[in-house]
């Protein structure tokens, strides 16, 4: 996308010495050019920092065809929206359908009419800046939406915990990052440890259905309210209702499942081992962590963070997972900073952001401006040919390498 106050950057890439002087020539006046002889410098120079804005680009180039220079363009994340137009001498319907297909946006045909050039090169920049501005106003409005929803999360947690106790503490800071660490430890990809995060505090949503005397009696329940009490998983997974979205979709596995046990003898399904969904089993570990280090109706006294370590490895393959002990093992020590961060003394949080720390380092692929520049000529001859086929087939593996 053009940036306000700057020029466009326009690649003109023809192996044509005076074709591409002309066209400087004509695109000079409004726009900054850069010149590429073959297909291994239009990459090099597409992958360069600015980018280009729009690239033109010659359908017969030595070694490498305008086409595969373009299909290897498209095909990077990087370069995929920039627009390329079609430089061609050829009119062959056949040929202009095969270059669209690629992804280009337009064909000029030789010989180029000035007039027609810069038209069609502004009216796609037009395209390509309109384009640009739908998708990023789409992306507010997505984050705009996904922060409303884990907004709604935070207080719907929020208001379960006034329901259970009337000193609702930080438990939904804490059982959410307890999940995704958890998560990580025991090797779940980022996303899926973010959705954990994400979905965690909605986990005993169920408990809103569940008369508040009955949460906050002290002592031993009697066996109708243990009935009702242990209602509160189905309760849950009927008030969250079955979604497609993501967060959603894992709220209610977890709120359905937090109570299986690995031995079968859970509730409410009588679940066992690898039956229950892996975030159930998961969100169990947390659950009980969380249940013994916080001070309860029915027990006063909290457990120390070791002593709730002990008794949950005491509990692998009766109540828990075995194969997730190692990573309970792991993710302990962060577990304790968390317990520590979000202690239920230092009152009400007031600031519900469960984003992962800003200070983090980036991670990702680096940017492509890395990539091999071409060689430079010998004053002598040089195989320009075999030197853009070998770009071509280095960007194409680059690009596969990422994936």
């Amino acid at each position: 996308m053009v940036q306000d106050g700057a020029r466009p950057v326009i690649l003109v890439a023809d192996d044509d010495d005076d074709l591409r002087a002309l066209l400087a020539k004509a695109l000079g006046t409004q726009y900054e050019v850069k010149l590429a002889a073959d297909g291994g410098d239009t990459l090099s120079i597409a992958g360069q920092a600015p980018p280009p804005d729009l690239i033109l680009l010659d359908v017969n180039m030595p070694g490498a065809t305008g086409f595969e220079v373009c299909q290897v363009l498209k095909e990077d994340p990087a370069t995929t929206a920039i627009p390329v137009i079609f430089l061609t001498s050829k009119i062959e319907a056949a040929d202009q359908v095969e270059g669209l297909d690629l992804g280009a946006v337009d064909y000029l045909t030789k010989p180029i009419n000035a007039k027609l050039l810069l038209a069609r090169v502004r009216t796609h920049l037009a395209l390509a800046n309109r384009r640009a501005e739908l998708e990023r106003l789409v992306q507010e409005r997505t984050a705009q939406l996904e922060d409303a929803r884990a907004q709604l999360i935070r207080r719907l947690a929020r208001a379960m915990e006034f329901h259970e106790s009337a000193a609702a503490g930080n438990r939904g800071m804490r059982v959410a990052q307890h999940a995704k660490l958890l998560a990580q430890a025991a090797g779940a990809r980022p996303e899926v440890a973010e959705l954990m995060l994400k979905a965690a505090p909605l986990y005993d949503i169920g408990k809103m259905g569940v008369p508040s005397e009955v949460l906050r009696k002290p002592g031993k329940l009697s066996a109708p309210d243990l009935e009702r009490v242990r209602r509160h998983p189905e309760l849950g997974a009927e008030i969250i209702g079955e979604h497609k979205d993501p967060v959603l979709a894992l709220a209610r596995t977890l709120a359905l499942t937090h109570h299986e046990r690995w031995d079968g003898t859970g509730y409410p399904k009588k679940l066992a081992g690898k039956d229950i969904p892996w975030p159930g089993r998961v969100m169990a570990i947390v659950d009980t962590f969380e249940a013994m280090t916080t001070t309860q109706f029915y027990r006063q006294k909290p457990f120390s963070i070791d002593e709730a370590a002990r008794a949950v490895k005491g509990s692998f393959g009766k109540q828990f997972d075995p194969s997730l002990a190692e990573a309970f093992d792991k993710a302990l020590p962060e577990m304790r900073k968390v317990r520590e961060t979000y202690s239920d003394a230092l009152g009400d949080m007031i600031n519900l952001d469960f984003s992962p720390t800003r200070d983090a380092a980036p991670t990702g692929d680096a940017a492509p401006a890395g990539a091999e520049a071409p060689a430079k000529a010998a004053p002598a001859k040089v195989d320009v040919a075999a030197k853009a086929a070998a770009a071509v087939k280095a960007a194409k593996a680059r690009i596969q390498a990422k994936r």
